[in-house]
């Protein structure tokens, strides 16, 4: 069957997409399954992520962040990936915002990277956990003064009346830790997102788009692969 399909693509195909469309075929063939290494979904992130910093002019590690509520109400946002190892990806937050909320009613979560410039993206879902109070004060201290500053004097995503509220509580702040390090606030932690599936895309002709998804098995001890109709 796949020789008639050779045999006839040029046909039905023009011949500016004729071998993207061939190459898609001998990939997604069972023949070329058979001789895949083991999955290493990961490091092919990791991958993608320095591709992105190469083509992206801002904020390559931004991602869309989606929680729910306690009555199941979804919500998303950016937020910028701040470390990806083995264990999941890592991002950092108040944990008076709202979702920090959702997350301490559903630590469940799903992300999703887009590079436009690079036709590309990637989504994970995931269980959640807060990383250790040494991870978070090691993250802390390599951040910019002002922004550790404001980090004690936002109340996120809470209302704010008017600008110079946020404005005086920045000085206030500023007067408190005029000298020496700034401690991190107790408020104020990271989020590890340990992913059990992701999934990556890339963008090709004629919504001819390739998917690729990653799902850990039912120990948790490796990857299983499957490819996905676009």
């Amino acid at each position: 069957m796949d020789l008639i399909i050779i045999l006839f693509a040029q046909y039905f195909i023009p011949e500016p997409y004729i071998w993207t469309y061939l190459k898609r075929l001998i990939l997604m063939s069972p023949k070329a399954k058979l001789g895949q290494t083991t999955p290493q979904p990961i490091k092919q992130f990791k991958e993608w992520l320095a591709e992105a910093k190469k083509s992206e002019p801002v904020n390559h590690n931004a991602m869309t962040l989606a929680t729910t509520d306690l009555n199941g109400r979804p919500s998303a946002r950016m937020v910028l990936l701040k470390d990806v190892d083995n264990k999941g990806f890592i991002f950092y937050t108040n944990l008076g915002s709202r979702k920090a909320s959702n997350l301490s009613i559903n630590p469940h979560a799903a992300l999703c990277f887009y590079w436009k410039s690079l036709a590309k993206q990637v989504r994970v879902e995931g269980k959640i956990e807060q990383v250790s109070d040494a991870d978070a004060d090691l993250y802390f201290a390599s951040r910019p003064r002002l922004s550790q500053l404001g980090a004690w004097a936002s109340k996120q995503s809470q209302v704010l009346d008017e600008p110079m509220i946020l404005e005086r509580r920045v000085a206030k702040f500023m007067a408190e830790f005029n000298v020496g390090n700034i401690p991190r606030p107790e408020f104020w932690t990271g989020f590890r997102v340990r992913p059990g599936c992701i999934e990556f895309w890339k963008e090709e002709a004629f919504r001819m788009h390739d998917r690729t998804l990653y799902t850990l098995n039912d120990d948790c001890s490796e990857w299983v692969m499957s490819k996905l109709y676009p």
